[in-house]
């Protein structure tokens, strides 16, 4: 059974005309929560009706408009009419969690681009992985697709003395957890990430199809099988597709500030 919106949740509230708040902010505001209410889903109203439903001017609409479009809230295109951009996805902090899982949740077509699935070998790799410098990996490179559209650029590193059988996988539509639990009886209990915001070279630009100089975020992740080292994962992800979401409360530790650390690469 669903529960319908309460009655006019959908609808537009007056402004306040005496408040030292902008009517601009207002607007943007009470468009906000029209969206949060489910509204503006079959379409978004044109500049036109906004004036007319708010009684304000053209010049207020389009301040709010921008601050929905700045915000990646709203997609403005020359010559279409503008929409809710529902593109974004979520992902909450401080959880363990399967990219590929996440976005069937919400949802969302997933698949992939299998650029690279082979044996290699990497000092650096294996030392974050507690492996002599020599030990050989398997390396699963991986360009992440969210409804055919490019989300993230994916490479995990894996000890070959566990996961050897991964080199039989087809990864184009399934997760790397999934068949590590599977075919090699490893399963991914925990461990750690570093976030922190990246500019893409030439080739990860290209294949996440960002513009030139446009940030996304790096993601460094240590997965784990109880306290052994099990993923060594450097990811880059679209920043205008994804979202972090960090739930607190007065029991939470606070920030450490961690040294200044190069970006991974790969």
């Amino acid at each position: 059974m669903t529960t319908e919106p309460p009655e006019g949740a959908h609808g537009p509230r007056p402004l306040d005309r005496r408040s030292p708040l902008p009517l601009w902010a207002q607007l943007f505001a009470d468009l906000r929560r029209r969206m949060d209410a489910g509204a503006f889903t079959e379409e978004f109203p044109a500049e036109h009706r906004l004036t007319d439903e708010y009684e304000v001017s053209r010049h207020t609409v389009r301040e709010a408009l921008r601050k929905l479009r700045d915000d990646g809230l709203v997609i403005a295109e020359r010559g279409r009419a503008s929409r809710l951009d529902t593109r974004r996805i979520q992902q909450p902090l401080g959880s363990l969690y399967s990219l590929f899982r996440e976005l069937e949740g919400q949802g969302v077509d997933q698949r992939s681009e299998v650029l690279r699935l082979e044996r290699t070998a990497d000092g650096t790799i294996a030392g974050q992985l507690g492996l002599v410098p020599d030990a050989p990996l398997i390396v699963l490179e991986r360009l992440r697709l969210a409804d055919g559209e490019p989300l993230a650029h994916d490479t995990a590193y894996l000890p070959a003395a566990l996961a050897e059988p991964l080199l039989d996988a087809d990864f184009g539509h399934t997760s790397l957890y999934g068949e590590l639990s599977r075919r090699c009886g490893v399963k991914v209990s925990g461990g750690r990430e570093r976030i922190q915001p990246f500019l893409p070279d030439v080739r990860q630009a290209w294949l996440l199809g960002l513009a030139d100089r446009e940030a996304a975020f790096a993601i460094e992740r240590l997965g784990r099988a109880g306290e052994r080292p099990v993923e060594w994962r450097e990811t880059v992800v679209r920043g205008d597709r994804f979202t972090f979401v960090a739930e607190w409360s007065g029991d939470s530790r606070s920030v450490a500030l961690a040294p200044r650390a190069s970006c991974p690469s790969s």
